[in-house]
């Protein structure tokens, strides 16, 4: 596990969390939070990669601000949102390509996302060359809605989410059938995040049971 630099096609360099375990055969792209590839998002990658993925943790914010890494806290909220608010799209779409070009060489790739990043797997899904998707309560899909997928693509919703309406489950439902969507009772925004106050075990254990099962059938298989 280490630190490393990727550049993306327009010359930019970020860092990335990477875990490559030896005789991966899959790789999965993780996209942070607006809280940056703190603590959390590593412990994530290390994850995936002890069930065998290659995984790979992009530093997105890097465009804007190097190393960002913060605290689930009301201020961390405000400081992810001005630093992602400094960011265009295509820019952040960039970076993420470049880490899917790294892990390409492993094997097929899935881009699994959180809030922010929930939200870049969904567009992933439509303009990356990635075998799946899978998105957890991304707000700005609905910003995004027009953008069909072309891989499959699982998402997941808290019903209890506050800053998220459940309008955007039901218009993905409706407009796009094979997309797999979850929403889970007694479920808040982040509550596949252990180090939140929105924790939700159940859930965060059923949506990742779901995960794995859906990369298995989409052909990301360790």
């Amino acid at each position: 596990m280490a630190m490393i630099d990727l550049k993306a096609a327009d010359g930019h360099e970020l860092g990335a969390y990477e875990v490559h375990p030896d005789g991966a055969r899959a790789a999965v792209v993780i996209v942070q939070e607006i809280f940056g590839v703190n603590p959390h998002i590593r412990s994530v990658v290390d994850r995936y990669a002890a069930r065998g993925y290659h995984a790979v943790a992009p530093a997105i914010f890097d465009r804007a601000e190097r190393g960002v890494e913060l605290e689930y806290t009301a201020e961390g909220v405000q400081e992810g949102i001005a630093i992602r608010g400094r960011i265009p799209w295509e820019e952040t779409m960039a970076d993420v390509a470049a880490a899917v070009e790294r892990a390409t060489a492993t094997g097929p790739v899935a881009v699994v996302g959180y809030c922010f990043g929930g939200s870049v797997a969904w567009r992933a899904a439509h303009s990356l060359p990635v075998s799946a998707a899978v998105g957890y309560y991304g707000g700005a899909i609905a910003e995004f809605i027009d953008e069909d997928p072309k891989v499959p693509v699982m998402l997941h919703f808290g019903a209890d989410d506050q800053a998220i309406p459940l309008t955007i489950a039901e218009e993905v439902r409706e407009r796009y059938p094979q997309v797999e969507v979850f929403v889970y009772e007694g479920a808040g925004h982040g509550f596949n995040c252990d180090a939140r106050e929105s924790y939700a075990p159940g859930a965060a254990a059923l949506a990742q049971e779901r995960t794995l099962d859906f990369l298995a059938r989409a052909g990301v298989r360790p």
